[in-house]
């Protein structure tokens, strides 16, 4: 299996070996063998000298087509995956044009930390002029709110980042006002497991 080993690729080598590691995900039938690939996928995608190459690949589709599996694994790796790809501009609208915000919105509700980490840090990498209305709806805002006082130091700063970065006072005073008499746990949305 390909995915396992060590490889320090440069131009066409490296486009080879990428391909070689999509084929393997659709190939094998093996869970731990597509974790393994949607790891070694995701961070690759971290690597600017790879995005390109990823774009090629249609890597960001796969992604997210694991945004939607059951298996909070390929889940984790697919935002994982697209956070990264995410700080790239090309991909980052690359993203928006697959109407892609809902699917991360939709991370925010997973019980795993890392998940919902990913999540948010996409929603600022995908929050632009033209997207702000998606990524900074009353929902998200509601949902920022309530990990803003989250028991986990990492959560709760980046969701206070989040709030601050790419939403407005007003936003902000409008979701808590929204929020006044209920619960912090309003929507239905669980905080993340540390």
């Amino acid at each position: 299996m390909m995915s396992g080993k060590g490889h320090s690729a440069t131009g066409s080598d490296r486009f080879e070996y990428l391909q070689t590691l999509v084929t393997e995900f659709q190939d094998t039938d093996s869970d731990e063998a597509k974790e393994q690939v949607l790891a070694n996928l995701a961070n690759f995608a971290y690597d600017p000298r790879n995005l390109e190459n990823l774009r090629t690949l249609q890597v960001t589709d796969l992604f997210l087509d694991m945004l939607t599996e059951e298996n909070e694994n390929f889940v984790e790796f697919g935002i994982g995956g697209l956070c990264n790809l995410s700080m790239d501009r090309e991909c980052r609208d690359q993203i928006l044009q697959s109407e892609a915000i809902p699917l991360v919105t939709g991370c925010l509700s997973s019980r795993r930390e890392e998940t919902v980490l990913s999540a948010i840090t996409t929603l600022m990498n995908l929050t632009t002029a033209a997207s702000r209305s998606q990524t900074t709806d009353t929902a998200v805002l509601q949902c920022m709110l309530r990990f803003s006082i989250s028991q986990s130091p990492r959560l709760r700063n980046l969701a206070s980042v989040f709030l601050q970065d790419c939403c407005t006072e007003e936003q902000v005073a409008r979701a808590e006002a929204q929020m006044q008499g209920h619960h912090p746990t309003a929507l239905g949305i669980p905080l993340p497991k540390d």
